[in-house]
């Protein structure tokens, strides 16, 4: 069998590990890939976003199933082109992703089926969204409407912030028409939940909870990045409040998409906020979370492309998807700067004996040799029976992993320890 993954993160790296597990796997393309998933996948120089080339690659190729990782080949109709030419994927059609592809959308989703999330309000008109920032509470959140990498959300601790992000997003488009409308929203308090969840449009299969680190320094200070690390189960997503999830949030999903005739099938990414009020949605994204899927898909025991398949068929409720009753800590070696500015280039050393632990995001081949070439370099995943000893061992991996440049945060999963504590 041929499978072809479209993207080249450490999230891809993540699916291409799982998916080589699979004995029906002959071949796997990674389309773009990268440096380091090169050891796992054939790498194609095909951009994600470059819908024609994947279509044109697949057919050439004999592709039997396709699996879109990234949200903007989704939200641009990867899976429809696909589909269309007959082949099998997994991923949303554009006409559902585009629950993440605009935040106006999914809010007004949520406003309509009654699915709690955060007060809000939605604005085309700069004048508007500026009046509206001027009299709500603080601190309040500015989103811009599409997608901007994870950086499109300014929580604003005062009106010239506020002001500020608004200018940037609609006046200066710092995000391009992702900042064509804003969505002005309550700030929420409470810890963070992600849940990665399997459906096929009919049946929802949550899997184990997570904890990301989005700021660039210990403490939790610093800007915002695309994750530093995670850890898995989060200590705070108790069954009691899965079962709320489920119960308010999961299942009236589905059934408001299949409602609006946007069918999803793939994974739906919940970003949750335990406030003192219940679990909340922060925010849906149409696919695996980075770096949530490095230790999400590790403690997955059922085979993960029987399930996609499961899904792509719509026969999810006949599989049973099961978990390691273990904890799991991915910590993400990143260039000194990121995500601001950072030198690549420097040579990756690590031992062969940890490959199978490393997932590659930020990584190129260069005369023969691994290199860092992004922000995120690679995450560092390990397994254990406790959450303590899953962070010791990630981090004494971490610690035989070498490149010029390197940072990582030195507190991954304490907020998770501490949680267990107070517990």
């Amino acid at each position: 069998m041929k499978v072809l993954v479209v993207g080249g993160g450490g999230r891809e790296h993540a699916i291409i590990k799982k998916i080589k597990q699979n004995p029906r796997v002959e071949k796997i393309y990674a389309l773009s890939g990268n440096g380091g998933i090169a050891i796992d996948a054939e790498c194609v120089n095909i951009g994600a976003k470059d819908i024609d080339g994947i279509v044109e690659f697949a057919l050439k190729n004999e592709v039997d199933y396709a699996i879109v990782a990234p949200d903007d080949p989704l939200v641009l109709g990867a899976v429809d082109a696909l589909e269309d030419k007959g082949i099998a994927c997994f991923g949303p059609r554009a006409n559902a992703a585009v629950i993440e592809g605009s935040k106006a959308f999914a809010k007004n989703l949520m406003k309509k089926y009654g699915i709690p999330t955060a007060g809000y309000e939605v604005f085309d008109s700069m004048d508007d969204a500026l009046a509206y920032a001027e009299k709500s509470p603080l601190p309040v959140v500015i989103k811009a409407d599409g997608l901007a990498l994870g950086k499109g959300v300014i929580i604003a601790q005062s009106r010239e912030e506020a002001v500020s992000a608004v200018k940037s997003m609609m006046m200066d488009k710092v995000f391009g028409k992702s900042g064509d409308y804003v969505v002005i929203e309550e700030f929420m308090t409470g810890p963070e939940v992600s849940v990665l969840a399997f459906t096929d449009g009919k049946t929802i299969v949550p899997m184990i909870s997570s904890m990301d680190h989005k700021r660039a320094g210990d403490g939790d200070v610093g800007l915002n990045t695309g994750g530093m690390g995670t850890v898995a189960p989060n200590p705070y997503y108790t069954e009691e409040i899965a079962k709320i999830c489920m119960e308010r949030i999961f299942e009236p999903t589905v059934r408001a998409m299949n409602a609006e005739g946007r069918k999803f099938k793939g994974c739906l990414y919940f970003g949750l906020m335990i406030t003192p009020d219940g679990p909340k949605v922060v925010e849906y994204n149409c696919r695996f979370g980075d770096p949530e899927t490095q230790v999400v898909l590790p403690l997955l025991k059922t085979d993960l492309l029987d399930i996609m398949r499961a899904v792509t068929e719509e026969r999810l409720s006949d599989i049973k998807v099961e978990f390691e009753n273990k904890h799991a800590c991915c910590v993400i070696m990143a260039s000194e700067g990121y995500p601001s500015d950072y030198d690549k280039g420097y040579a990756i050393k690590y031992p062969k004996e940890l490959e199978t632990k490393i997932f590659f995001a930020g990584a190129a081949r260069k005369d023969g040799e691994l290199v860092t070439n992004g922000g995120r370099v690679l995450g560092v995943t390990a397994i254990a029976d406790s959450l303590q000893s899953a962070i010791d061992a990630a981090y004494a991996d971490v610690e035989r992993i070498e490149f010029d440049n390197a940072y990582y945060r030195k507190d991954i999963g304490k907020r998770a320890l501490l949680a267990t504590e107070v517990k």
